[in-house]
């Protein structure tokens, strides 16, 4: 497997060896209850003390508290709970609080979602109001200066975690002052922490939580400031610990590492400093610019945390960026890690006012102040490979002249799919259902194999095929209302040919075009091996194809890739389980069958970034766009056959694909490359 390099510091950091070795003793050596009298007890309080006053001393606490707990989350709540409760009682005590819960429109989800919660369950039903951001992701001042005098609680972060971008954190204290603002103020400065020097005791800020696994410590310990006077209720309460302030035995082990990466950060000489991260930074981005043509920056480099890059490439989803890097080794993610698994735009770069596409395709790349150069170094090379391969691939402008690809490929998951038709012989090809998301992908991926498109067609009247036409130079014209270029008869491809014939459904036309080998000028319904059918379902197809012509419908969302009129429902329960093979189950079916077939399901770029396999057996390409045009050559001459991607999610609906077309022998490796490392 190739070796990693971890590139999403944002989301969580390895642990520092030294945090490690001092969780370690924790537990060997100082395992006590620090709210034990007895010797061993005295020893974990020493150790408890000893970190809080080091975290007091580098975090400029003063006379403020400094609590640990479980994180950031917890921080959050706790000081929106503090805050609350203070405003509900100065209410109830007759005194006038404002009307206004403001949070900045970057911030992350934990702080609006904690605003919501407890207003509604303290009944203070105050409103909640986004503090809009400018264009360069930092907040509106002015905007602040008219809502000041009716908040009661301001919430804003330190540093963003998906854009880096950096609050001016002065400016708004002076605007409080100014407006001799008495909201409560709570910063979330979980990615400030090593990042840049905190002087809280200094600050108008009421509340600041704190996350230690941002900065090199396990995860499951971080900490809350409160200033001094500013009002605050627990929100765990029973045993005392803490000084009260938050009940449950402590996390000695936690606190123990905690204490490594602030002794660290204190004794200097372990991490790297700003103008060496910056200079890191100008060399990612140097390799990103050279790897990804028209790559954007989402956030200004002078207004940002030097460990943080976020960027968009016209023409690439986030997915396919995010697939290509972690083929190569490299981590990185998009958007934050609590909501990278939605597929979503990102609501960060919305609120700056970034195009759409930005904030759709946008990836996150961060790195902590660890990094050296040698890992800098190699983080450059694998980005620029990277970039090769999505050339060598057609999915960014090409170098030269890509291989031209036979068969049938699907552009699509989950929704709206195109499909193109290749004969590489000719250099020729026909587009069908041509969807906009996909016309630049289709356009570069024409342009770079020299192919003349001969066709755009449609399977229902009214879809917009003159643009997509004119745009691919279609030989033949526009067509008549489905594209469809002969007055009759076939469309010739290679050695193949594609027949209309058009259907009614619901009151309707639809076409369907049928792919396969003529005989003597015609394609009879038993030599079609594809069908291109649009929204039709399988049962509107009866006496038009055979019982084992593939389906190519307009969507996949129901039946992925293709199906058949023979194709039988999903397998579930407890057959299911034979689908999915682990490594050992993998290497018995090598054994068994030294010719099945070990099938990479990843689209052609991750493959080329670097080949990794399960061990053993030989190993081909398809890309998972590609299994239609490859599953007649299977069927025809079927071996077992492993499909295998990064996570198991694509080679799952492969191996499910061929079993409803009733192909015994396909398999799945469980959890993907990911877990076979």
């Amino acid at each position: 497997m190739t070796p990693e390099i971890y590139l999403d510091g944002n989301a969580t950091s390895p642990v520092l060896p030294a945090a490690i070795a001092a969780a370690v003793r924790a537990m060997e050596d100082c395992y006590g209850n620090p709210s034990s009298s007895h010797s061993t007890g005295l020893q974990a309080k020493a150790l408890l003390d000893g970190a809080r006053r080091r975290a007091v001393r580098l975090l400029g606490v003063g006379q403020g508290r400094l609590m640990f707990n479980s994180g950031a989350t917890e921080g959050i709540q706790t000081a929106v709970l503090s805050a609350l409760c203070a405003l509900r009682e100065r209410r109830q005590a007759g005194e006038a609080i404002g009307t206004l819960l403001v949070y900045g429109a970057t911030e992350h989800k934990a702080v609006p979602e904690a605003l919501a919660h407890w207003n509604r369950l303290l009944g203070l039903d105050l409103e909640l109001r986004k503090l809009q951001v400018d264009s360069d992701g930092r907040h509106d001042l002015q905007a602040l200066r008219a809502l000041l005098p009716h908040t009661a609680m301001l919430c804003t972060m330190a540093a963003n975690n998906e854009t880096g971008v950096l609050s001016d954190i002065a400016g708004i204290e002076v605007l409080l002052d100014e407006c001799a603002s008495p909201a409560y103020w709570m910063v979330d400065c979980v990615q400030a922490l090593g990042k840049f020097r905190l002087s809280l005791a200094r600050s108008r800020i009421d509340y600041a939580p704190f996350s230690g696994h941002k900065l090199y410590a396990p995860k499951g310990i971080g900490m809350l400031y409160v200033r001094e006077g500013a009002p605050f209720t627990p929100l765990i309460v029973g045993g005392g610990q803490e000084a009260a302030q938050r009940s449950g035995t402590e996390n000695m082990a936690g606190v123990a590492a905690l204490d490594a990466v602030l002794a660290a950060l204190e004794q200097g000489g372990v991490f790297r400093s700003h103008d060496a991260l910056c200079t890191f930074r100008e060399r990612l981005a140097a390799s990103l610019r050279r790897a990804l043509p028209g790559v954007v920056f989402n956030a200004a480099f002078e207004h940002s945390l030097p460990t943080t890059l976020n960027f968009s490439v016209p023409g690439l989803s986030s997915k396919e960026l995010m697939d290509v890097f972690d083929a190569a080794g490299v981590r990185v993610s998009s958007g934050s890690a609590c909501s990278a698994a939605k597929a979503a735009p990102s609501y960060v770069l919305q609120a700056m006012g970034v195009p759409d596409w930005r904030a759709a395709s946008a990836i996150r790349l961060s790195f902590g102040p660890l990094a050296d150069e040698a890992a800098i170094a190699r983080a450059c090379e694998r980005i620029e490979r990277c970039g090769a391969a999505l050339r060598a691939s057609g999915l960014i402008a090409p170098d030269g002249s890509l291989p031209v690809q036979d068969g049938v490929q699907q552009l699509g998951s989950g929704g709206a799919c195109s499909w193109l038709v290749h004969d590489a012989a000719s250099r020729s090809c026909v587009v069908i259902d041509p969807q906009p998301e996909f016309m630049d992908r289709i356009a570069a991926q024409v342009r770079g194999q020299g192919c003349t498109v001969l066709a755009v067609l449609g399977t229902a009247p009214g879809m917009d095929l003159a643009a997509p036409g004119r745009a691919l130079n279609v030989a033949y014209g526009a067509g008549d209302t489905f594209g469809w270029p002969a007055a009759d008869g076939l469309l010739a491809l290679g050695g193949q040919a594609l027949r209309r014939v058009l259907v009614d459904a619901d009151g309707a036309q639809q076409a369907v075009y049928l792919l396969g080998r003529p005989d003597a000028g015609a394609l009879p319904q038993s030599a079609a091996r594809h069908a291109f059918i649009g929204t039709l379902a399988p049962r509107q197809l009866d006496g038009l194809v055979h019982g084992d012509t593939l389906l190519c419908a307009a969507s996949d969302a129901q039946q992925p890739f293709c199906s058949s009129l023979h194709a039988s429902a999903p397998e579930s329960g407890g057959s299911q389980g034979e689908l999915h093979l682990d490594a050992a189950a993998l290497q018995g079916l090598l054994r068994a069958h030294p010719d099945a077939l070990l099938v990479d399901v990843r689209e052609s770029h991750e493959h080329l970034v670097g080949v990794q396999a399960p061990q053993g057996g030989k190993v081909v390409s398809v890309p998972l766009g590609q299994l239609a045009g490859q599953i007649p050559e299977w069927m025809a001459a079927p071996v077992p056959l492993v499909f295998f991607c990064r996570s198991g999610n694509r080679s799952t609906r492969a191996a499910q694909c061929l079993r409803r077309l009733g192909y015994a022998q396909a398999y799945d490796l469980a959890g993907g490359l990911a877990l076979a490392a």
